[in-house]
């Protein structure tokens, strides 16, 4: 297929800053798009994600979604998915529910919603949960450079990208962590400790797709979240913060509805618009 014009958006994501959130490049037009020149195209951005916007299959669904990393394809993430429908939205999508976008990828439906804190989705339910075997633990903590006494809780907490958990006692822990990831290459390990103030820290190390440390992440506060929340560990409604480490001010709202859904949101600001040639 002969490339063309196409819409396109790159969308910092959650931070009130523009450019000290996490980016995320979004293709709106991609009907007729290959694998292939997806991956190219995702390989060439050079981000932790790049957005390809599609029609959608599900009758349901506003838009379909296909989210790749330079190494390949993910069934869903958070960041892209807010940005991309951040996008959508500017762009001038009209969701078929005023008060409800429904995002088609592959991890099935995803719902985004308008909050105070800007738009929220919907924390897609875990498919791997459970503490994690001594060996793997034993294998995390010494690529954290922590003994496994250090290690709070710990948990799969995998809602599509493989993530893993460990809970420190503080943030000032969780920031203080030095990493060599060269025998993890093959996990995804979210970190998370609290502040003082109730607030929660995160780091996300994703050596699995080729992103040593994410700046801000929604998936893993998704998962998080609801690894808190479930075992009384943090409120229903908390803030976390992430990326400070690697020169980002991350914030992450997190609320709780009456039907026990876990929604993860944040600002998004559009950093590029324009057209590109794929």
């Amino acid at each position: 297929m002969s490339s063309r014009e196409r819409a396109f958006a790159q969308v910092d994501v959650f931070s009130a800053t523009p450019f000290l959130g996490n980016p995320v490049a979004v293709v709106l037009d991609a009907d007729g798009l290959s694998d292939e020149a997806m991956a190219r195209f995702a390989r060439w951005t050079n981000l932790s994600e790049t957005t390809f916007v599609l029609p959608p299959r599900a009758a349901s669904a506003d838009y379909r979604l296909r989210i790749f990393t330079p190494g390949g394809e993910l069934p869903f993430a958070g960041h892209p998915t807010l940005g991309s429908a951040h996008a959508w939205l500017e762009s001038g999508g009209e969701p078929g529910d005023p008060d409800v976008i429904v995002q088609e990828c592959g991890a099935g439906l995803v719902q985004i919603r308008q909050t105070d804190a800007g738009l929220a989705f919907a924390a897609p339910a875990t498919t791997r949960s459970g503490p994690l075997e001594p060996a793997l633990l034993a294998r995390v903590a010494a690529a954290l450079g922590i003994g496994v006494d250090r290690v709070v809780a710990h948990g799969w907490v995998d809602n599509g990208p493989g993530w893993l958990a460990v809970q420190l006692s503080t943030a000032e822990e969780v920031l203080a962590l030095d990493p060599d990831l060269s025998g993890v290459r093959d996990l995804m390990i979210g970190v998370v400790g609290a502040h003082p103030d109730g607030r929660f820290e995160l780091r996300a190390f994703a050596p699995a797709i080729g992103v040593d440390e994410d700046p801000v992440t929604g998936s893993l506060n998704a998962s998080v979240a609801q690894w808190l929340i479930g075992r009384g560990a943090a409120p229903s409604r908390y803030t976390a913060s992430q990326g400070a480490r690697v020169g980002r001010e991350g914030t992450i709202a997190v609320t709780t509805d009456a039907a026990s859904q876990v929604w993860v949101g944040g600002p998004s600001t559009t950093g590029i618009r324009g057209r590109v040639l794929i």
